[in-house]
């Protein structure tokens, strides 16, 4: 008999943290092996642990949870992604499919909700929630949103990445740290980030990911 299914719990807000942890503690085949608060704690504890699933809060500081995901992908091939969010939000659906989540709720389903889709990404499934379910479509040319694809589509995981810290009021050179690259990258990726969106000012960027969703204030 294989042991419980081990499991990462990340979250920026600990109430929520703490609480689904103590509900998943009364489930005998669910471990949770670590919690992180941001989005480096949890690719850390992922490359330790090396759990069946992680559990990713959308709107955690630091890294954000795709670029998280796409570390998983690499360090930890064998563990599912399951994001949580307080909304279904499309442009956050959408960069879930693209790093090929295996899972999205929102933080109105229950803690046996979320119990169900560990169990059931661990067992090879995809698990979304209703109001996830009602944006997105299955079929044989795979998972995909419903409708024309949001003006976040255009961009490249660098670029969204970049988006977040100019969001955050950092400096190009505090993002060029922030992200390993160059002043001269950054400043690549920024001019970018305009020419796609047809915005042109770092607070017209701003507006934009308050806007869609890919911030929170």
């Amino acid at each position: 008999m294989s042991g419980p299914i081990t499991v990462v719990l990340a979250d920026e807000h600990a109430l929520v943290r703490e609480a689904l942890a103590q509900w998943l503690r009364t489930t005998p085949d669910i471990r949770v092996v670590a919690h992180a608060a941001n989005g480096d704690e949890a690719a850390a504890a992922v490359t330790h642990h090396k759990p069946a699933v992680v559990v990713l809060g959308v709107d955690m500081p630091g890294r954000d949870c795709f670029s998280v995901a796409r570390t998983v992908r690499s360090v930890s091939p064998g563990t599912k992604v399951i994001f949580l969010s307080a909304l279904a939000q499309d442009c956050h659906i959408e960069q879930a499919l693209a790093v090929r989540a295996a899972g999205f709720l929102t933080k109105g389903n229950s803690p046996a909700a979320l119990a169900a889709a560990i169990r059931g990404v661990n067992a090879g499934q995809v698990h979304f929630s209703p109001e996830v379910q009602a944006r997105i479509v299955i079929d044989s040319r795979g998972t995909r949103l419903v409708g024309a694809p949001t003006r976040c589509a255009k961009l490249s995981a660098r670029e969204l990445e970049v988006l977040r810290h100019i969001t955050r009021g950092l400096t190009r050179k505090q993002i060029a740290q922030a992200m390993c690259l160059s002043a001269d990258t950054v400043h690549g990726h920024t001019a970018n980030l305009m020419k796609k969106l047809k915005l042109h000012s770092r607070v017209a960027l701003t507006r934009f990911a308050i806007r869609e969703g890919l911030v929170t204030i």
